[in-house]
């Protein structure tokens, strides 16, 4: 048995962009965010903050069908190309499980 979770994943995430580049930033996440559900996940709740200052850019909830999925989604080819995307416009992630 794998130490892998089993059943639903939630998680929250949070996200900071490289000064002046929260557009960059919610660009990208709008290209990646698409593939969640083919992998059996959903963006729950999608908020982008209000520029205050050392603040998250944008706070995401997500669910997962499992551990699998998630794992589907993370190496899902279409979002790893575009590391380089990613690299420019996101500083900082910080991903957490939370209940929902």
């Amino acid at each position: 048995m794998s130490g892998a979770p089993e059943g639903p994943i939630r998680l929250c995430c949070l996200l900071w962009a490289h000064g002046g580049e929260a557009e960059a930033l919610h660009a990208y996440e709008d290209r990646v965010l698409q593939l969640i559900s083919e992998h059996g996940g959903e963006v729950v709740h999608r908020a982008i903050a209000d520029d205050a200052p050392g603040q998250p850019d944008e706070v995401q909830l997500l669910r997962f069908r499992d551990q699998a999925s998630l794992d589907a989604y993370m190496n899902d080819e279409r979002r790893t190309a575009l590391s380089a995307e990613r690299d420019a416009a996101v500083a900082r992630t910080e991903v957490f499980p939370v209940r929902f």
